[in-house]
């Protein structure tokens, strides 16, 4: 690679960045860098130093980093690079779902960002996956991440590249890549971990003598439907990066963006597979949860039962009617609780041998 001329950042200090109106803006950014044949060049930009740099000198791409930016300071950013309102006006509400659109000669892709949060059972937390957003808007020369949520791998995305200046020789798209790339990536985990939670509250439920909490296996469901409603829709951008043939996305980026095709082919078919072994589960814990009740009902019935039949004697000789000639009968009070005695015995035998008991 041929020596690149020496040329001093525009680094902008605190003064001049107060006196441009920028200090609003750089507090939504997390990393500003300049990057000519996939090198880093040294020296801190801000990010209107970063554009003039690239476009002044026609060489190189700006990559922004953004975490969560409000609309005065997307704004602001947009007015620097061309970005067009509609993508500012999506980048600042944070709410978007997985899609791809172009305006004139801006890419935007937006991702869910799907974090498993660890914990020992189901029992201890009400959340189990959090998600959040990942824009990617690609230009010509710069290509700018902006993050909603709590995901902080975008920092190793950055670090990563830039220990292979080869991927960042293709450009932004390159970038977009990546992040693409480690998204889906996330995906196929939360799902194998997920498919754990699924396994561990199987042998729970199946257990013999159990306790079925049935609200923790809808958290489970809920979860599961949340990570496929926010993965699936990524199904459609990554066929189109991968087969029509879009200015600002090289041929050879096309082709590694097919492979994140694969893997999110089988991140969506290994959250479907989940899902259904969720479903089968949530079946057999309505079931099972039924049949408990039915033989708990039928042993309170039973008891009930043999309860009743001292009652009712005891009732009838409770009567004080005076015309009762068993009253007189020398052996009548042991004879009437030889038979309450011995109905409620043959009526427990009974049960018991019926397994209502």
């Amino acid at each position: 690679m041929p020596a690149l001329p020496h040329r001093h950042p525009r680094v902008v200090s605190p003064a001049q960045a107060a006196a441009g109106n920028s200090v609003p803006t750089d507090r939504a950014i997390v990393d500003c860098g300049v990057y000519v044949d996939g090198v880093r060049q040294p020296g801190e930009y801000t990010y209107r130093a970063a554009i003039h740099e690239v476009r002044s000198t026609g060489r190189g791409f700006v990559w922004l980093g953004l975490l969560a930016p409000d609309t005065r300071q997307m704004e602001a950013l947009s007015r620097e690079f061309g970005i067009h309102e509609l993508i500012t006006e999506d980048a600042t509400s944070g709410e978007q779902r997985p899609k791809l659109e172009a305006y004139d000669d801006t890419l935007v892709l937006n991702l869910a960002a799907v974090r498993y949060l660890p914990h020992e059972t189901i029992a201890d937390v009400s959340e189990v996956v959090t998600t959040g957003e990942v824009m990617v808007v690609l230009g010509r020369d710069f290509v700018v991440t902006v993050r909603h949520g709590d995901f902080s791998e975008l920092a190793g995305i950055r670090a990563q590249l830039e220990k292979s200046p080869d991927r960042l020789l293709h450009g932004p798209a390159a970038v977009m890549h990546a992040v693409a790339d480690r998204m889906v990536d996330s995906y196929l985990e939360v799902a194998e971990v997920m498919r754990r939670d699924v396994e561990e509250l199987e042998s729970a439920v199946f257990a013999p003598r159990a306790a079925v909490d049935i609200e923790q296996i809808y958290l489970l469901k809920r979860e599961l439907l949340e990570l496929k409603h926010n993965i699936v829709p990524l199904a459609r951008p990554l066929l189109r990066l991968s087969a029509d043939r879009l200015e600002l996305v090289p041929e050879e980026i096309r082709h590694y963006f097919r492979d994140v095709q694969d893997h999110h082919s089988q991140a969506v078919s290994e959250v479907s597979v989940v899902d259904e072994q969720m479903t089968s589960l949530v079946g057999a814990a309505i079931a099972i949860v039924g049949v408990r009740q039915n033989t708990d009902m039928r042993r309170i019935s039973a008891w009930v039962a043999i309860a009743a039949v001292p009652t009712m004697i005891a009732g009838v000789y409770g009567m004080n009617f005076e015309n009762m000639p068993e009253l007189d009968f020398w052996f009548g009070y042991y004879a009437v609780l030889a038979i309450m005695v011995g109905v409620c015995v043959g009526l427990f035998w009974i049960f018991r041998k019926n397994r209502w008991l």
